[in-house]
């Protein structure tokens, strides 16, 4: 058996080969079984991809706890329909499984790894042994005078989950799950924040968001974009809090100083027909393509054919997309936000204040102006950006980092530091 900590990990969405949750907390699991052997609870449905992916790359200090709720006590989930409350529900369940496996094994350390939200608590908390919450996100929100801009059915959502949040901050198991954290990673400082709030006494800012090596190569093997036309892409679901009218009122403002430039949008969602008709009226329809959903493997490739990635999300706690593109070599453009403001350097993009909605759509043009217009620039933003990945957010380094991090929790479990920059364990 493998030296180090005999940790207990609850990662309900973990499945390799996957982006978002799933791929996190797979990433996780790797990261934490590399250097201690570790258990880990989570989904049955995420079996198959687990075990196959075991088989070519084996995890011999992991050990998998396949747990769900009885059938009878998940008929009515289908899909997304009903997910938070199952999920909650799997948390309460599985604390009685942590205890059982905690008799067993006598951990050292529980470390909830997904959901990565700071709103739902932790079936670990309840363990009387040091508890690592995180990184977990979700307490950013829109900035005000963004909402009057989106859609009808983006003030709605924005409206439903403010209220959401605000109730789900009175849960007595969400504030234990708060006091009873050794040390609470927050994705943002925003979720430090909050997760102060609750009662969390030992709060570092640290982002989520890594890749894996073997993906690190394959982006930074992406064709080089000739230039021509110049290409601005964004990627992701077209949600009104992706901030899409943005980028594409900030493409129409530059389009007559960059008159061969072109806007990709790559994803689907709600908002398509709305950015259509928008980017009719600013008249560069021609210069805009929207292709829609895409599998992973073609949408690296039209990053390849693209030469910058704007991200004007106005409340994303991750970002992976800003990862993916960093590794490739492309200068991204953001909005001094969320996740993607903690992976975005001032020497491998732009990050623009994020005050009002004409602000923004200024700054953003001027951004996109000055990364087309200046090679130079834009050359040394790309090399800038891969080192950035390989010295901050490759998964490999994070997992380093992670074994500090757990030193420090076992040799003073009951300390309380206050927020500090997870720099000093780089």
């Amino acid at each position: 058996m493998a030296q180090g900590y005999r940790v207990l990990v609850s990662s309900y969405a973990c499945e390799p080969g996957r982006g978002s949750e799933p791929g996190v907390g797979w990433n996780w699991v790797c990261q934490i079984a590399r250097h201690n052997p570790t258990w880990i609870l989570t989904r049955r449905n995420n079996q198959a991809r687990i075990e196959q992916a075991l088989e070519k790359d084996p995890l011999p200090n992991a050990h998998f706890i396949y747990f769900d709720l009885p059938r009878w006590a998940r008929w009515w989930k289908k899909g997304a329909r009903g997910l938070h409350l199952y999920y909650y529900l799997w948390q309460i369940a599985a604390s009685f499984e942590a205890r059982r496996l905690h008799r067993k094994v006598d951990f050292q350390i529980t470390h909830h790894v997904t959901f990565v939200t700071y709103w739902m608590p932790s079936c670990l908390s309840f363990l009387p042994i040091p508890f690592v919450w995180g990184p977990v996100g979700g307490g950013e929100s829109t900035p005000a005078n963004f909402r009057a801009s989106f859609s009808l059915r983006g003030r709605l959502y924005e409206g439903i989950r403010d209220v959401v949040q605000f109730i789900a901050r009175q849960d007595p198991l969400l504030r234990w799950t708060a006091r009873r954290s050794t040390l609470a990673l927050a994705a943002t400082s925003d979720t430090a924040a909050r997760l102060q709030q609750l009662g969390c006494r030992n709060v570092q800012v640290y982002s989520s968001m890594g890749l894996p090596a073997h993906e690190i190569q394959v982006v930074d093997d992406l064709q080089h974009s000739s230039g021509t036309p110049f290409r601005f892409v964004e990627i992701g679901d077209l949600l009104h809090l992706k901030g899409c009218d943005l980028a594409l009122k900030a493409f129409a403002r530059v389009s007559h100083d960059l008159p061969s430039a072109e806007l990709w949008f790559i994803g689907e969602g709600p908002e398509r027909r709305r950015l259509e008709d928008l980017a009719t009226q600013l008249q560069v329809r021609d210069r805009v393509t929207f292709w829609g959903q895409l599998p992973r493997k073609i949408t690296l490739q039209k990053l390849g054919e693209c030469d910058v990635l704007v991200h004007p999300g106005l409340h994303d706690s991750g970002g992976c997309v800003c990862t993916e593109a960093l590794a490739a070599g492309r200068p991204v453009i953001c909005l001094d936000l969320g996740g993607p403001a903690l992976q975005v350097t001032p020497e491998s993009g732009i990050k623009i204040p994020a005050v009002t909605p004409a602000q923004v759509v200024k700054d953003l043009a001027a951004a996109m102006k000055d990364l087309a217009l200046f090679p130079a620039r834009r050359a040394s933003m790309s090399r800038a950006a891969r080192l950035h990945v390989l010295e901050c957010l490759a998964w490999d380094v994070k997992g380093e980092q992670l074994v500090a991090m757990y030193r420090s929790v076992v040799k003073s479990p009951r300390a309380i530091e206050g927020v500090r920059s997870v720099a000093q364990y780089e």
